[in-house]
């Protein structure tokens, strides 16, 4: 069976491009047909640049990023800001158009679980639909754990049984990073709680993907 990882996380900017591109680029070297997606975004399109430069030109930009509107707010309201609208359905259809050609599909959410992404719909719906395997991010700091929880709390029970969490070390520390994993191991399966360490502006590199520590993560988070 094709397989669909969809990406999202707590908040926006606590690492969901950061670990698509660094999935796309573990799974490009290991000789998969990968494709990595991001289907709707607003206030620029430099996360799915970003993943058109690990795909190698695999994927056009507007087949990565068919949605895409300038504000930096919410993309239901930013479509609205430029008379436009986003259906599930034409996403959804974009999605298994794609998933034909490529095996697994990696999709990043835009935002929250819970932000809308169209009139009608969020990420939360889209990857119902999808039937995808969740990949939760959140950033390795003070809250985290509370964010993760609320997370977990309004995914469906089928979508929430194969659930990944992922805490991303942020740049700079605080006193909780590196104790948030433990702790939501009180209340998660630790088996499906992951850390990686702070890697830079441009974490895809060469020399990360080949690091023995973050391909183990990497590979786990994409086993079935």
């Amino acid at each position: 069976m094709k397989r669909i990882f969809f990406i999202t996380g707590t908040d926006t900017g606590v690492g969901k491009t950061v670990l698509t591109a660094l999935l796309a680029g573990d799974l490009r070297r290991r000789g998969l047909p990968v494709a990595a997606l991001k289907p709707v975004s607003s206030g620029g399109r430099a996360d799915a640049r970003v993943l058109q430069t690990v795909l190698d030109g695999m994927l056009t930009l507007d087949e990565i990023n068919p949605w895409h509107f300038r504000a930096p707010v919410a993309p239901l309201l930013a479509a609205r800001r430029e008379h436009r609208r986003v259906n599930m359905a034409d996403v959804v259809a974009h999605v298994r158009s794609t998933q034909t050609r490529f095996d697994p599909v990696l999709v990043e959410g835009a935002g929250g679980l819970l932000s809308p992404l169209g009139d009608d719909f969020d990420s939360r719906d889209l990857l119902s639909v999808l039937r995808a395997i969740p990949l939760v991010v959140a950033s390795d700091r003070l809250g985290a754990v509370n964010h993760v929880r609320l997370t977990l709390a309004v995914l469906p029970r089928a979508a929430a049984a194969r659930t990944r969490v992922l805490f991303m070390a942020p740049p700079k520390p605080d006193a909780s990073s590196g104790t948030n994993a433990e702790l939501l191991g009180k209340f998660f399966d630790r088996k499906r709680i992951f850390r990686l360490p702070w890697m830079g502006r441009k974490p895809a590199t060469e020399k990360n993907l080949a690091d023995p520590r973050v391909r183990r993560v990497l590979r786990a988070l994409t086993a079935m």
